[in-house]
């Protein structure tokens, strides 16, 4: 890898396909999670699409590991957008274009700004951040339509908890999940990325899949 040159988001290609990764710093190397992302990441930089990350350590290291792998054009950009911590969070050495952030509410605001699709795997506290920010900023209409999928067990448990009692209770419509889709393996979220990606070439945004509605 070269060295890390600093984002400038004044730059940054309007037409590019981004696919952004959420996941844990946690998460060890060489683990089936670590190993589960940088395959399909992977798969990404083949494509020859850009890759977003926190640019830390765990998943977002497999992250823009596996893209840097794939992308053998170096035609893709392997992106971080690191936060400035009390605990010193070094960038990963994969990371090829690295904007650092004081503010996380900032840092996401970039992180839906510059994606395109949004893929969620294992995390805690700060993913479903991630994850629930972007959902609302979709639902509220405050971000056009960009699609989030979650891979893992324990995005597909979540989002029946939402459905038994956020949905039951009528505080969110069925609608809402329009915007969601569960993968249960790295093939179901690269056809995925692929379909977007068409309708993005085919006219610069993504639009739902249709799927079996949610019951209220």
């Amino acid at each position: 890898m070269s060295k890390t040159q600093e984002l400038d988001l004044s730059k940054i290609d309007v037409d590019a396909f981004r696919v952004a990764i959420f996941g844990s710093a946690r998460t060890v190397k060489g683990s089936k999670y670590y190993d589960t992302v940088h395959d399909l990441a992977k798969m990404i930089g083949e494509r020859g699409f850009d890759i977003v990350t926190g640019g830390g350590p765990g998943m977002m290291e497999a992250a823009n590991e596996g893209h840097c792998a794939g992308d053998v054009s170096q035609k893709a950009h392997s992106i971080g957008l690191s936060i400035k911590l009390a605990t010193e969070q070094k960038t990963n050495d994969y990371v090829e274009f690295n904007k650092n952030f004081a503010r996380f509410a900032e840092r996401l605001e970039t992180f839906a700004k510059i994606s395109n699709v949004f893929v969620v795997t294992q995390g805690g506290i700060g993913t479903m951040l991630e994850l629930f920010y972007v959902w609302q900023l979709v639902q509220v209409e405050k971000l056009e339509f960009k699609p989030i999928i979650l891979i893992g067990e324990m995005w597909e448990n979540l989002v029946h908890w939402v459905i038994d009692f956020a949905l039951r209770d009528k505080l969110i419509s069925s609608s809402d999940f329009e915007y969601v889709y569960i993968a249960r393996s790295n093939e179901e979220a690269i056809k995925l990325i692929d379909q977007f990606h068409q309708q993005f070439q085919q006219n610069g945004v993504c639009a739902p899949i249709k799927r079996g509605k949610v019951q209220e």
